[in-house]
């Protein structure tokens, strides 16, 4: 059908709009892009994956007396990165570690637990930590322990140590070989590379899914004598660890025993790398390892009452739990990083385990990434532990503001308030249950639909 031509007047003004239109259209662009978030960066290890908008920079940590590192590229994987990485440490340096419980452990895993066994002396003189990336030799049979069996022992000729006294970490795909000849031939490289300050490098070189590096320093004082601690750790995924974390070492030049690491590592452990969960899976190859040197020249510590650790063990706690909580913030298309409480609580482990139903259920991790309050999903994950809570004193907080309070919806509830919160990127759940006194502290990230396209295409 034919349309009547245009009025004068009508022409006129259309032609008056769009001199307005494309007069405001450069200040409209700039105001657009002033108001968009910067663009993601892309991160330095797997191809395809931006910088976590939680992401910390990594410290500067000095040499720590004792410790040198080297890292180099194995060729693990296609693309160009280092993915080998390797400590050395003085004679009679000691270690302890803290493994996945998972029941199918990797092989180095398994080599590790067993060289580090108490009842054989095991932590004493430790020479070596050989980390690779890429490939987790996990599920891998007989085959898998022969690779990490040769693998310690040419690093021991090199070192001129014996077998047991070389450490072991993958990380990477499960189901793989390790090709340990990949390691050896690198060695050279590794041993002129090795020097007191590649703590960065080393961060980089374990990582998989990660994108950015994760790192920690403290100091202390044992008798007057400073001593320093540093620590890296890896993992983004498969992150609800039963003893420690993804992987993660830490060195201090502390002169230490290893019974004594041993029995602070277990301390720390359940309130740092066992209070943080990503997707509630956890890994085969769950490693943390640490380390002591001597350097300092601090008194030897040999006992695990000794008073003169109380400053030790709390700068330990402090590396640890900010590694911890870096790995929440490189979860896997993470976007809020969330404190989640429980308090009120028959016993530590009902709280513990009620802080984890709610960190690690996708129903409110999924409301989170959508800022949505949806505090009905918080009942849903308290009720189904079957842990003790009274119903009618549930009360539940988003950081100041009260959702609900004595088993109800609470009457001073606004949803702008609540709304305006949602959109932190840092969000604190508190849940009070009125069955006891006892408390615990859970973080985990949000769930989002990046998480599902880094997953679906891990192996490629």
């Amino acid at each position: 059908m034919n349309r009547p031509p245009a009025s004068k007047s009508g022409s006129t003004g259309q032609m008056i709009e769009t001199a307005i239109e494309k007069a405001l259209d450069p200040l409209a662009s700039a105001l657009k892009r002033a108001t968009q978030p910067a663009a993601a960066k892309a991160a330095p290890g797997k191809p395809g994956l931006m910088i976590s908008p939680l992401a910390v920079p990594f410290p500067t940590i000095p040499a720590i007396g004792g410790v040198e590192i080297a890292t180099a590229r194995a060729g693990f994987y296609k693309h160009e990165r280092d993915d080998l990485v390797v400590f050395r440490f003085p004679e009679g340096a000691s270690c302890a570690g803290v493994f996945t419980r998972h029941k199918v452990g990797s092989a180095p895993v398994d080599w590790c637990k067993r060289q580090l066994d108490a009842d054989k002396g095991g932590g004493e003189g430790v020479k070596a930590l050989v980390v690779n990336a890429g490939c987790a030799n996990a599920f891998t049979g007989k085959a898998g322990a022969d690779a990490a069996r040769r693998t310690a022992s040419e690093v021991a000729k090199r070192f001129d140590c014996r077998q047991r006294d070389i450490m072991l970490a993958s990380t990477g795909v499960i189901g793989v070989v390790l090709d340990e000849t990949k390691i050896t031939a690198r060695l050279p490289e590794i041993e002129a590379g090795l020097k007191a300050d590649a703590w960065a490098q080393a961060g980089l070189g374990i990582m998989t899914t990660d994108t950015f590096p994760k790192g920690s320093y403290a100091e202390c004082e044992i008798e007057g004598v400073k001593v320093k601690i540093a620590g890296i750790a890896k993992g983004s995924g498969m992150i609800a660890p039963d003893m420690a974390t993804m992987l993660a070492f830490i060195v201090t030049d502390a002169n230490i025993a290893p019974p004594v690491l041993k029995a602070l590592l277990n301390l720390h452990v359940r309130t740092t790398f066992n209070s943080v969960t990503v997707d509630g899976d956890t890994s085969t190859n769950d490693t943390a390892l640490l380390f002591a040197t001597g350097a300092s020249g601090a008194p030897r510590i040999g006992r695990v009452g000794d008073r003169r650790l109380k400053d030790f063990s709390a700068a330990l706690d402090k590396v640890m739990l900010d590694l911890a909580h870096q790995l929440v913030r490189d979860g896997e298309g993470a976007t809020k990083f969330v404190r989640v409480t429980v308090d009120g609580a028959a016993s530590p482990a009902s709280a513990r385990k009620l802080a984890k139903s709610i960190a690690d259920s996708p129903l409110v991790k999924t409301a989170i990434a959508g800022e949505d309050a949806n505090w009905g999903r918080i009942v849903m994950a308290v009720g189904k532990t079957e842990e003790a809570v009274d119903r009618d004193r549930l009360a539940i907080h988003f950081g100041p503001h009260v959702a609900a309070v004595d088993g109800a919806p609470s009457p001073t509830y606004d949803e702008a308030k609540m709304s305006a919160y949602m959109k932190n990127a840092e969000i604190d759940i508190t849940v009070h249950v009125g069955s006891g006194r006892a408390s615990a502290t859970v973080w985990t990230c949000d769930l989002t639909k990046r998480y599902i396209e880094i997953n679906g295409d891990y192996r490629s």
